[in-house]
């Protein structure tokens, strides 16, 4: 058995498996980057990663490492779906050297982790990050005592700062080719202590628990886990055995079993770290991040606050500041670029079709996408820096009770938030929510959250036909998305995803400076995602919705009223006449949004050249923006939300709900606002 184990865990160490573990926030998708080289998004939060993710690296002597990034989790117990996915990676996929992130800055409650993951006995680094703002703290921790207490080695290192980080893979390299388990060491009171090595005695009857592992499946049987319980085929009178001793000490220490093993760690941590670490501030001192949050979570002040910094970020957007950067934009493409490309060709002769598909197809739809880049990236800059900061973190705690009153908790906050940025990962991000009710729920209003796709749509528009208050619409847009997805949620709560509300439990991160790389990475993410598009989903669309619009079935160019497309449109036009667009136009523009949002605007510009303004009334483009906000999201989305439904059926309904809500909100736009325009 011993030797078997052995060969499991000794791996091919042409490829060293490392696994990354630790709390939420506490750096590891920070120190995934640094070591992968990757760009995964890091955030000043907790629960930004749901899933683990992969990456290979190779070290100096050209010896392979898979370094896995584990979702943050408090404890090795499958309650959430961030804990089961940790945990089972951490039972069954093999890691030869676990990495254990502990913030510095909060060692205590960290290291209730690490003694969890110590108890699995296999070979483990204690990251301890962070330690430059340990030290800014003026704090101390005697790495070389904790290592001697714990049994563990431990490196001290930044993520942020790349301070550590080589001493980090040579120790992990140096454990990993010892490839040796490590003796578990007790934690635990004497009373404690017998019961967990009778537990053990029982489990080599059984022979079903591995030789390493033999504590941590104690410790979780005697905690009542129902997982580890229902692994092991134990006689009747072994499993009565086992339950009278734990009972037994149960009933002399009087508290729930759980808590009885959660005391002896705390009280285990907390004699190592009275020597180890040494705190030279004052504890009772109100920190900058106290100090900030005296305002920021106000009971009163919290909410106002947080809808004036939002309308800040628009005003700046899309105000004088924005503006100016998108008509920069606007005049290197329209008029430098495509005035450009037309004297070329006319120099050298190129045909009408030729002339026309690259200006008013390719130019006329890309570059029109394209020209709102500036306004797009100063948006992703401002939401970056709050996110950074930590501030977001605080939106989600002050909507907590907002969101109760919805069936959801403060927690559904947090994909909703990423919603803004983009549908798919938002939809993922639903993952950290525990309850399938508020999965559910949070999926079906996710959509509502205006993402970043639609933002070139809002300023064509708005560039067009709300000059003078484009800051004021487009944040009037954001705030009808909020309020229907509210809406939306409590229909369902009170129908058909009726049930109780789930905790909600936060932790605040300190207020940061952003960093400036991180910053950088957020930012070229998601322009390479919005230029990427641009150069494949919109040049296709846009070259095709120009031979359609071109051409009619004889292919014969023609003038667009008589073209392939507008036969198509036509026939679809008409279900949007009550709503105040029912040009053919506008229609397909409309369908070719599906595939990719951005598409709306592309095509706009290529079906309406300089037109668009004769085509819509203000009235009637305020009704087409609501449209855009709330109908179906892209494909990509449609994807996603089938994949964590995991059913056909309810993304069908969402589908469906989320038209007729744009169709029944338009028409109400219009019809309403024909009464007083």
């Amino acid at each position: 058995m011993a030797n078997e184990e052995r060969g499991s865990a000794d791996g091919n160490l042409n490829v060293i498996k490392i696994a990354l573990a630790g709390n939420p926030n506490c750096g590891k998708t920070t120190l995934f980057n640094q070591l992968t080289g990757s760009n995964q998004y890091v955030g000043n939060w907790p629960g930004v990663t749901v899933e683990k993710k992969e990456g290979k690296i190779k070290n100096k002597f050209g010896l392979e490492m898979s370094i896995i990034d584990l979702p943050g989790i408090y404890s090795l117990s499958p309650y959430s779906p961030e804990e089961i996915v940790t945990r089972n990676c951490l039972l069954h996929d093999n890691p030869q050297v676990i990495i254990d992130i502990v913030d510095a800055t909060n060692i205590e409650r960290n290291l209730y982790l690490t003694t969890q993951i110590a108890e699995l006995g296999r070979p483990m680094v204690i990251a301890l990050n962070m330690i430059d703002m340990l030290e800014k703290n003026g704090d101390t921790i005697d790495e070389k005592l904790l290592e001697k207490e714990l049994g563990i080695p431990v490196v001290p290192i930044s993520a942020s700062k790349n301070i550590g980080i080589e001493a980090l893979i040579e120790k992990t390299v140096e454990l990993a080719k010892a490839s040796k388990y490590v003796p578990v060491k007790n934690i635990y009171s004497k009373s404690v202590n017998n019961v967990l090595l009778d537990i053990e005695d029982a489990l080599e009857e059984v022979k079903q628990s591995k030789y390493h592992r033999k504590r941590w499946t104690a410790v979780k049987l005697f905690e009542g886990d129902s997982v580890t319980w229902n692994h092991y085929d134990f006689t009747k009178e072994q499993r009565e055995h086992i339950i009278s001793h734990i009972e037994e000490v149960n009933s002399s220490k009087n508290i729930d079993r759980e808590m009885i093993i959660a005391d002896e760690r705390y009280k285990y941590i907390c004699a190592i770290t009275s020597r180890a670490v040494h705190k030279n501030h004052d504890p009772c001192k109100l920190t900058v991040s106290d100090k900030i949050d005296r305002i920021a979570t106000n009971k009163y002040l919290a909410i106002p606050l947080f809808l004036v910094t939002m309308f800040l970020v628009f005003a700046i957007t899309f105000g004088p500041i924005g503006n100016f950067l998108r008509d920069g934009a606007e005049w290197l493409i329209s008029d430098l670029l495509a005035g450009g490309l037309t004297t070329f060709l006319h120099n050298v002769n190129a045909s009408e079709w030729a002339e026309s598909l690259v200006i008013d197809g390719i130019i006329g739809g890309v570059g029109s996408v394209i020209s709102f880049l500036p306004q797009i990236v100063l948006l992703f800059t401002l939401l970056s820096l709050l996110e950074d900061s930590g501030y977001m973190a605080r939106a989600a705690f002050i909507m907590d009770k907002l969101l109760r009153c919805i069936g959801l908790s403060g927690r559904a906050f947090v994909p909703m938030l990423m919603g803004f940025g983009c549908t798919v990962p938002a939809v993922m991000g639903t993952r950290i929510l525990e309850s399938e009710k508020d999965k559910k729920l949070t999926i079906l209003i996710t959509p509502f959250m205006s993402c970043s796709a639609k933002m070139p749509v809002y300023l064509l528009m708005v560039s067009m036909f709300f000059k003078d208050s484009g800051p004021l619409v487009i944040f009037g847009i954001y705030i009808l998305g909020v309020v229907i997805a509210v809406l939306t949620a409590l229909l369902f709560k009170s129908t058909v995803l009726k049930g109780k509300n789930s905790p909600f439990v936060m932790e605040l991160p300190p207020y940061r400076l952003p960093s400036a790389k991180t910053l950088l990475l957020h930012i070229w993410e998601r322009v390479r995602d919005f230029l990427v598009r641009a150069g494949t989903v919109l040049m296709g669309a846009s070259i095709l919705i120009w031979f359609l619009q071109s051409f009619n079935f004889s292919l014969q160019m023609v003038e667009s009223d008589e073209s392939i497309l507008a036969s198509i449109g036509m026939l679809i036009a008409p279900v949007f006449t009550l709503c105040g667009f029912g040009d053919w136009r506008a229609s397909v523009s409309l369908v070719t949004g599906i595939a990719a949002k951005e598409s709306v605007a592309s095509t706009m510009a290529v079906l309406y050249g300089g037109s668009l303004t004769g085509a819509f009334s203000t009235l009637s483009a305020f009704s087409f923006l609501v449209f855009v906000l709330l109908y179906t999201p892209c494909v990509a989305a449609l994807t996603a939300m089938r994949k964590e439904f995991g059913s056909r059926k309810w993304m069908a309904v969402s589908v469906v709900y989320q038209l007729a809500v744009a169709w029944i909100m338009s028409f109400a736009v219009f019809q309403i606002g024909s009464l007083f325009i």
